[in-house]
């Protein structure tokens, strides 16, 4: 978070946005110049670090806005906020249709000030973009009503990384891409942009190479049954590592080949089938995900392993497997 997050102030982003307030106290505590934006909903106690530290927060209803404004004047601040406005995700903000009241309110709140009015889709990385234009149609019923009371603020915006890809519509003031900038799409549909390659790899090593015979068991549960004489190499990550639990599924690059799991991985091991690659010596280089010579797993493919979705497993990686990074250039 803190090296990304110096990337994109080193590059003028605007915000950096986090989801909690301990995120954002990390970054400050790294002297973080960037305003920082903190999203969700956010309790009176957070209020009050919120005005001390100076992050712009969310205010969707009265009175969560009474209660920062108490703050904000007991310091002598006019504190910065943005309200975020809900038009089909149903999760924070808003309603569309009842947007205007608070947002007329804050403009008048001493304490308060307006920097930005958001929405979030629902949907726009998808090929059917149907209820996202809905979404921004509902998010523009806003600004017309809030350009007829003559109500202004420095940003509006709503598009994530799929947005910002296919619907440049609604890029209004900002965008907000989290994903992309690690050079993932969010899917497999959305815009491509050409040179754009992912930022992260993930490697191991072989622990240990063992022969086994036709008919040896490989692995927890009993799962895989040898069927012949095969050549196994131990690799010291498992699930407790972040890569899926999975058992006789996904495979590995080593010396430039795929080489498939066998078994049913562990915690802390998984075992993978390297008789083809003959070559194969202890402490070689594994990719799980990325790319070695010619051959690439990318995140999509790990995703489709677990069922689920590629922010899923770039969030998955433990902090116990150490993060070396090339080209740090933080402060371009």
């Amino acid at each position: 978070m803190v090296r990304v997050a110096k990337m994109a102030a080193g590059y003028g982003a605007k915000y950096i946005a986090v989801v909690n307030v301990d995120e954002a106290l990390a970054l400050k505590a790294e002297n973080l110049k960037t305003p920082i934006l903190v999203f969700g909903e956010r309790t009176p106690e957070e209020f009050e670090i919120c005005v001390q530290e100076d992050l712009c927060c969310f205010v969707n209803d009265l009175t969560a806005a009474k209660q920062l404004q108490k703050i904000a004047l007991a310091v002598g601040k006019q504190h910065p906020v943005q309200v975020e406005i809900e038009t089909g995700l149903s999760r924070y903000g808003v309603r569309w249709t009842q947007a205007m009241p608070i947002i007329e309110t804050l403009v008048e709140m001493d304490g308060l000030k307006l920097m930005g009015v958001m929405s979030h889709f629902a949907m726009s990385d998808e090929l059917d973009k149907t209820f996202a234009f809905t979404q921004i149609e509902r998010f523009k019923e806003v600004l017309t009503q809030m350009e007829k009371q003559n109500v202004k603020v420095s940003y509006k915006h709503m598009c994530n990384t799929g947005g910002f890809l296919d619907l440049p519509p609604a890029h209004f003031d900002l965008v907000r891409i989290g994903i992309l900038p690690l050079g993932v799409y969010p899917s497999q549909v959305c815009r491509r942009i050409p040179g754009l390659e992912p930022v992260m790899t993930v490697k191991t090593k072989i622990a240990m190479l063992r022969e086994i015979e036709k008919g040896d068991n490989v692995g927890y549960g009993v799962r895989y049954k040898a069927p012949a004489r095969q050549r196994i190499a131990v690799l010291p990550i498992g699930y407790g590592d972040g890569y899926p639990r999975v058992r006789n599924l996904g495979e590995v690059l080593i010396r430039g080949k795929r080489a498939p799991v066998v078994g049913g991985n562990a915690m802390d091991a998984m075992m993978v089938d390297v008789t083809h690659i003959p070559e194969t010596q202890q402490w070689d280089e594994v990719v799980l995900m990325g790319k070695q010579g010619d051959a690439e797993i990318d995140v999509h493919e790990i995703a489709k392993l677990k069922g689920s979705v590629s922010y899923d497993i770039l969030l998955g990686w433990r902090s116990r497997m150490p993060r070396v990074y090339l080209n740090d250039k933080t402060n371009p």
